[in-house]
Protein backbone atom coordinates (compact mmCIF):
# COMPACT_ATOMS: atom_id res chain seq x y z
CA UNK A 1 0.00 0.00 0.00
CA UNK A 2 1.32 2.83 -0.95
CA UNK A 3 1.79 6.34 0.90
CA UNK A 4 -0.56 8.41 -0.93
CA UNK A 5 -3.24 5.42 -0.95
CA UNK A 6 -3.19 5.66 2.89
CA UNK A 7 -2.97 9.14 3.39
CA UNK A 8 -6.05 9.35 1.33
CA UNK A 9 -7.93 6.79 3.56
CA UNK A 10 -6.72 8.51 6.95
CA UNK A 11 -8.00 12.10 5.65
CA UNK A 12 -11.38 9.97 4.66
CA UNK A 13 -11.48 8.37 7.67
CA UNK A 14 -10.57 11.62 10.00
CA UNK A 15 -13.26 13.58 8.81
CA UNK A 16 -15.98 10.99 8.88
CA UNK A 17 -15.09 9.74 12.25
CA UNK A 18 -14.49 12.86 14.74
CA UNK A 19 -12.01 15.37 14.42
CA UNK A 20 -9.95 15.35 17.73
CA UNK A 21 -8.81 11.60 16.51
CA UNK A 22 -5.38 12.72 15.61
CA UNK A 23 -4.91 14.16 18.93
CA UNK A 24 -6.43 11.13 20.51
CA UNK A 25 -3.71 8.79 18.65
CA UNK A 26 -1.07 11.31 19.84
CA UNK A 27 -2.56 10.91 23.60
CA UNK A 28 -2.27 7.13 22.79
CA UNK A 29 0.76 7.33 20.97
CA UNK A 30 2.74 9.13 24.20
CA UNK A 31 0.90 6.77 26.43
CA UNK A 32 2.10 3.25 25.14
CA UNK A 33 5.21 5.36 24.05
CA UNK A 34 5.09 4.36 20.46
CA UNK A 35 8.58 4.67 18.49
CA UNK A 36 7.73 6.35 15.02
CA UNK A 37 10.22 4.97 12.53
CA UNK A 38 9.30 7.10 9.36
CA UNK A 39 6.38 8.45 7.94
CA UNK A 40 5.08 5.32 6.22
CA UNK A 41 4.96 3.79 9.64
CA UNK A 42 3.04 6.44 11.44
CA UNK A 43 0.42 6.99 8.67
CA UNK A 44 -0.45 3.10 8.27
CA UNK A 45 -0.46 2.87 12.09
CA UNK A 46 -2.45 5.61 12.38
CA UNK A 47 -4.80 4.31 9.89
CA UNK A 48 -4.79 1.04 11.58
CA UNK A 49 -5.66 2.91 14.90
CA UNK A 50 -8.36 4.93 13.66
CA UNK A 51 -10.12 1.38 12.27
CA UNK A 52 -9.66 -0.06 16.01
CA UNK A 53 -11.43 2.99 17.19
CA UNK A 54 -14.48 2.59 14.78
CA UNK A 55 -14.44 -0.99 16.24
CA UNK A 56 -14.03 -0.06 19.90
CA UNK A 57 -17.01 2.42 19.57
CA UNK A 58 -19.26 -0.26 17.33
CA UNK A 59 -19.04 -2.89 20.02
CA UNK A 60 -19.40 -0.88 23.31
CA UNK A 61 -22.65 0.60 21.31
CA UNK A 62 -24.28 -2.71 21.46
CA UNK A 63 -24.36 -2.90 25.53
CA UNK A 64 -22.79 -6.19 25.32
CA UNK A 65 -21.73 -8.13 28.77
CA UNK A 66 -17.83 -6.79 27.91
CA UNK A 67 -16.63 -3.42 26.15
CA UNK A 68 -13.64 -2.76 24.04
CA UNK A 69 -10.79 0.17 24.67
CA UNK A 70 -7.39 1.22 23.39
CA UNK A 71 -4.24 -0.64 24.34
CA UNK A 72 -0.84 -0.95 23.56
CA UNK A 73 -1.96 -3.26 20.70
CA UNK A 74 -4.03 -0.77 19.12
CA UNK A 75 -1.74 0.26 16.30
CA UNK A 76 -1.83 -3.14 14.96
CA UNK A 77 -4.28 -4.80 12.72
CA UNK A 78 -4.64 -8.71 12.92
CA UNK A 79 -1.74 -9.77 11.26
CA UNK A 80 0.32 -7.26 12.96
CA UNK A 81 -0.96 -9.06 16.20
CA UNK A 82 -0.02 -12.55 15.85
CA UNK A 83 3.36 -11.76 14.43
CA UNK A 84 3.88 -9.43 17.12
CA UNK A 85 3.04 -12.53 19.79
CA UNK A 86 4.15 -15.14 17.59
CA UNK A 87 0.80 -17.09 18.37
CA UNK A 88 1.40 -20.45 17.49
CA UNK A 89 -1.33 -23.35 17.25
CA UNK A 90 -0.80 -25.52 20.36
CA UNK A 91 0.33 -29.30 19.52
CA UNK A 92 -1.72 -32.35 20.43
CA UNK A 93 -1.09 -33.28 23.98
CA UNK A 94 -0.99 -36.75 25.62
CA UNK A 95 -3.73 -36.48 28.36
CA UNK A 96 -2.64 -37.86 32.17
CA UNK A 97 -5.72 -37.12 33.66
CA UNK A 98 -6.83 -37.40 37.24
CA UNK A 99 -10.61 -38.48 39.18
CA UNK A 100 -11.23 -35.52 40.53
CA UNK A 101 -13.21 -35.93 44.32
CA UNK A 102 -12.97 -32.33 45.63
CA UNK A 103 -16.80 -30.59 44.88
CA UNK A 104 -16.86 -27.57 43.32
CA UNK A 105 -16.81 -24.16 45.25
CA UNK A 106 -19.91 -21.96 44.41
CA UNK A 107 -17.25 -19.64 43.43
CA UNK A 108 -13.35 -19.00 43.47
CA UNK A 109 -10.86 -16.16 42.96
CA UNK A 110 -7.28 -17.02 44.01
CA UNK A 111 -6.03 -13.23 43.17
CA UNK A 112 -7.54 -12.38 46.44
CA UNK A 113 -6.73 -15.34 48.05
CA UNK A 114 -2.98 -14.18 47.83
CA UNK A 115 -2.02 -17.50 44.98
CA UNK A 116 -0.89 -15.15 42.15
CA UNK A 117 1.74 -12.99 41.79
CA UNK A 118 1.41 -9.55 39.91
CA UNK A 119 0.87 -9.63 36.26
CA UNK A 120 4.06 -9.96 34.02
CA UNK A 121 4.53 -9.31 29.66
CA UNK A 122 6.04 -11.39 27.52
CA UNK A 123 6.37 -9.32 25.46
CA UNK A 124 7.50 -9.67 21.81
CA UNK A 125 8.25 -13.17 22.20
CA UNK A 126 6.12 -16.43 21.69
CA UNK A 127 6.36 -17.60 25.58
CA UNK A 128 3.00 -17.46 26.86
CA UNK A 129 3.51 -21.25 27.89
CA UNK A 130 6.30 -20.38 30.23
CA UNK A 131 3.83 -17.84 31.87
CA UNK A 132 1.25 -20.07 32.00
CA UNK A 133 3.38 -22.59 33.76
CA UNK A 134 5.17 -20.16 36.19
CA UNK A 135 1.59 -18.74 37.36
CA UNK A 136 0.65 -22.76 38.00
CA UNK A 137 3.22 -23.38 39.68
CA UNK A 138 3.14 -20.39 41.74
CA UNK A 139 -0.42 -21.03 42.90
CA UNK A 140 0.69 -24.40 44.31
CA UNK A 141 3.76 -23.64 46.01
CA UNK A 142 1.66 -20.79 47.09
CA UNK A 143 -1.05 -23.01 48.72
CA UNK A 144 1.28 -25.62 49.97
CA UNK A 145 3.93 -23.33 51.49
CA UNK A 146 2.08 -20.27 52.29
CA UNK A 147 5.11 -18.42 50.37
CA UNK A 148 4.22 -16.44 46.97
CA UNK A 149 7.19 -16.76 44.68
CA UNK A 150 7.84 -15.20 41.35
CA UNK A 151 9.30 -17.91 39.13
CA UNK A 152 11.68 -18.15 36.66
CA UNK A 153 9.53 -17.83 32.68
CA UNK A 154 13.31 -17.08 31.29
CA UNK A 155 14.58 -20.38 32.61
CA UNK A 156 11.88 -21.97 30.58
CA UNK A 157 12.56 -20.30 27.61
CA UNK A 158 15.89 -20.86 27.46
CA UNK A 159 16.82 -24.25 29.21
CA UNK A 160 13.58 -26.13 28.31
CA UNK A 161 14.71 -27.02 24.59
CA UNK A 162 15.32 -30.00 22.46
CA UNK A 163 19.00 -29.41 23.20
CA UNK A 164 18.47 -29.46 26.75
CA UNK A 165 16.16 -32.45 27.11
CA UNK A 166 12.90 -30.46 27.00
CA UNK A 167 9.92 -30.29 23.84
CA UNK A 168 9.44 -26.79 24.02
CA UNK A 169 10.60 -24.04 21.73
CA UNK A 170 11.24 -20.81 23.39
CA UNK A 171 9.83 -17.71 21.52
CA UNK A 172 8.13 -19.85 18.96
CA UNK A 173 5.74 -21.82 21.04
CA UNK A 174 5.63 -24.52 23.82
CA UNK A 175 3.23 -26.97 25.92
CA UNK A 176 2.77 -26.33 29.45
CA UNK A 177 2.63 -30.12 30.36
CA UNK A 178 6.14 -30.62 28.53
CA UNK A 179 6.85 -27.55 30.58
CA UNK A 180 5.91 -29.00 33.90
CA UNK A 181 7.90 -32.45 32.64
CA UNK A 182 10.90 -30.54 32.05
CA UNK A 183 10.53 -28.47 36.46
CA UNK A 184 10.46 -32.28 37.03
CA UNK A 185 13.45 -33.50 35.29
CA UNK A 186 15.57 -30.37 36.20
CA UNK A 187 14.31 -30.75 40.00
CA UNK A 188 12.81 -27.11 40.30
CA UNK A 189 12.82 -23.64 38.93
CA UNK A 190 14.75 -21.19 40.02
CA UNK A 191 12.75 -17.29 40.66
CA UNK A 192 12.59 -14.70 38.52
CA UNK A 193 15.20 -12.20 40.02
CA UNK A 194 17.55 -14.87 39.90
CA UNK A 195 17.02 -15.57 36.43
CA UNK A 196 14.85 -12.55 35.16
CA UNK A 197 13.11 -11.86 32.42
CA UNK A 198 14.35 -10.49 28.66
CA UNK A 199 13.82 -12.26 25.46
CA UNK A 200 10.26 -9.76 25.54
CA UNK A 201 12.90 -7.43 24.78
CA UNK A 202 15.59 -9.50 22.76
CA UNK A 203 12.66 -11.75 21.38
CA UNK A 204 14.26 -14.82 21.23
CA UNK A 205 15.75 -17.51 23.67
CA UNK A 206 19.24 -17.04 25.08
CA UNK A 207 22.07 -19.62 26.66
CA UNK A 208 20.63 -21.76 28.91
CA UNK A 209 22.08 -20.63 32.71
CA UNK A 210 22.91 -22.95 35.28
CA UNK A 211 24.16 -20.44 38.09
CA UNK A 212 20.79 -19.72 39.28
CA UNK A 213 19.39 -21.83 42.27
CA UNK A 214 16.58 -23.74 42.38
CA UNK A 215 13.73 -22.95 44.50
CA UNK A 216 13.39 -25.49 47.62
CA UNK A 217 10.13 -27.96 47.27
CA UNK A 218 9.64 -26.31 43.57
CA UNK A 219 9.82 -29.53 41.45
CA UNK A 220 6.94 -30.74 39.62
CA UNK A 221 6.09 -34.49 40.81
CA UNK A 222 3.30 -35.14 38.78
CA UNK A 223 0.65 -33.01 36.73
CA UNK A 224 -2.65 -33.58 35.29
CA UNK A 225 -5.19 -32.61 32.59
CA UNK A 226 -8.52 -31.68 33.56
CA UNK A 227 -11.23 -33.84 31.60
CA UNK A 228 -11.87 -31.64 28.38
CA UNK A 229 -15.11 -29.98 27.64
CA UNK A 230 -16.25 -29.66 31.12
CA UNK A 231 -17.24 -27.01 33.29
CA UNK A 232 -17.56 -29.55 35.99
CA UNK A 233 -14.76 -30.82 35.98
CA UNK A 234 -12.94 -27.32 35.53
CA UNK A 235 -14.47 -25.56 38.47
CA UNK A 236 -12.90 -28.90 40.74
CA UNK A 237 -10.11 -28.57 39.52
CA UNK A 238 -10.20 -24.13 39.74
CA UNK A 239 -11.58 -24.51 43.72
CA UNK A 240 -7.93 -26.57 44.75
CA UNK A 241 -5.78 -24.55 42.64
CA UNK A 242 -4.71 -21.92 39.45
CA UNK A 243 -5.48 -24.13 36.65
CA UNK A 244 -2.94 -23.90 33.03
CA UNK A 245 -5.03 -23.70 30.26
CA UNK A 246 -4.61 -22.96 25.65
CA UNK A 247 -7.43 -20.50 24.48
CA UNK A 248 -7.45 -18.74 21.06
CA UNK A 249 -6.46 -15.20 21.36
CA UNK A 250 -6.01 -14.04 17.85
CA UNK A 251 -9.69 -12.64 17.46
CA UNK A 252 -9.99 -7.91 17.33
CA UNK A 253 -12.22 -7.94 19.94
CA UNK A 254 -9.87 -10.32 22.20
CA UNK A 255 -6.99 -7.75 21.18
CA UNK A 256 -9.20 -4.49 22.36
CA UNK A 257 -10.43 -6.44 25.84
CA UNK A 258 -11.40 -3.73 28.57
CA UNK A 259 -13.42 -5.22 30.63
CA UNK A 260 -16.66 -6.92 31.73
CA UNK A 261 -17.38 -11.03 30.45
CA UNK A 262 -15.90 -12.05 27.19
CA UNK A 263 -19.09 -13.72 24.96
CA UNK A 264 -17.49 -12.42 21.69
CA UNK A 265 -16.94 -14.26 18.67
CA UNK A 266 -14.54 -16.71 19.61
CA UNK A 267 -14.00 -19.87 18.39
CA UNK A 268 -11.41 -23.18 19.59
CA UNK A 269 -7.92 -22.61 17.29
CA UNK A 270 -5.96 -22.73 20.33
CA UNK A 271 -2.86 -20.45 20.32
CA UNK A 272 -2.40 -18.61 23.50
CA UNK A 273 -1.32 -20.14 27.08
CA UNK A 274 -3.12 -18.20 30.01
CA UNK A 275 -4.07 -19.09 33.51
CA UNK A 276 -7.37 -19.95 34.95
CA UNK A 277 -7.53 -18.22 38.55
CA UNK A 278 -11.24 -18.23 39.45
CA UNK A 279 -14.77 -18.07 38.46
CA UNK A 280 -18.11 -16.50 39.34
CA UNK A 281 -20.46 -14.58 38.48
CA UNK A 282 -21.32 -10.87 37.27
CA UNK A 283 -24.48 -9.47 36.17
CA UNK A 284 -26.16 -13.40 35.94
CA UNK A 285 -23.24 -14.22 33.34
CA UNK A 286 -21.26 -16.56 34.46
CA UNK A 287 -17.42 -16.14 33.87
CA UNK A 288 -13.84 -17.87 34.27
CA UNK A 289 -11.06 -15.65 35.36
CA UNK A 290 -8.44 -15.32 33.53
CA UNK A 291 -4.90 -14.21 34.05
CA UNK A 292 -3.03 -13.04 30.83
CA UNK A 293 0.60 -12.23 29.97
CA UNK A 294 0.45 -9.30 28.15
CA UNK A 295 1.23 -6.86 30.78
CA UNK A 296 -1.21 -4.53 33.41
CA UNK A 297 -2.48 -2.37 30.46
CA UNK A 298 -4.32 -4.69 28.51
CA UNK A 299 -7.96 -5.90 29.98
CA UNK A 300 -8.93 -5.61 33.44
CA UNK A 301 -5.31 -5.05 34.83
CA UNK A 302 -4.44 -7.85 32.82
CA UNK A 303 -6.83 -10.18 33.40
CA UNK A 304 -10.08 -10.88 31.36
CA UNK A 305 -13.25 -12.78 32.58
CA UNK A 306 -14.83 -15.59 29.73
CA UNK A 307 -18.00 -16.45 29.34
CA UNK A 308 -18.83 -19.66 31.06
CA UNK A 309 -21.55 -22.28 29.93
CA UNK A 310 -22.32 -24.87 27.69
CA UNK A 311 -23.63 -22.45 24.95
CA UNK A 312 -20.04 -21.77 24.62
CA UNK A 313 -18.15 -23.53 21.63
CA UNK A 314 -20.60 -26.78 21.84
CA UNK A 315 -19.16 -26.69 25.32
CA UNK A 316 -15.77 -26.64 24.35
CA UNK A 317 -15.17 -23.26 26.28
CA UNK A 318 -15.27 -19.84 25.40
CA UNK A 319 -11.86 -19.46 23.28
CA UNK A 320 -11.89 -23.05 23.91
CA UNK A 321 -10.82 -22.85 27.51
CA UNK A 322 -12.18 -26.12 28.08
CA UNK A 323 -9.78 -28.53 26.15
CA UNK A 324 -6.12 -28.56 27.27
CA UNK A 325 -6.29 -27.52 30.81
CA UNK A 326 -3.66 -28.99 33.23
CA UNK A 327 -1.91 -28.59 36.88
CA UNK A 328 1.06 -29.31 38.39
CA UNK A 329 1.51 -31.35 42.35
CA UNK A 330 4.58 -30.49 44.23
CA UNK A 331 4.06 -33.76 46.72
Amino acid sequence: MNTLFIFINIFSLVFSHRTNVIDRFESWAQTFDFKVIDDSHYESTLAKWILNDLHINHINSMNLTYSLGHNHFSGMDSYDFKQYLNLNQREEIIMNRAQLTTAAASSVDWVVNGAVTPVKDQGQCGSCWSFSTTGALEGIYYILTGELESFSEQQLVDCDTLRNGGRDHGCNGGLMDNAFNWIDKNGGLCTEADYPYVSGTTKSGGTCQDTCSLVKDSQVLSYYDVEPSSDDEMMKALTQQPVSVAIQADQLDFQLYSGGVFTGSCGTDLDHGVLAVGYGSEQSTDYYLVKNSWSSSWGEGGYIKFGRGSEYNDGDGQCGILLQASYPNLI
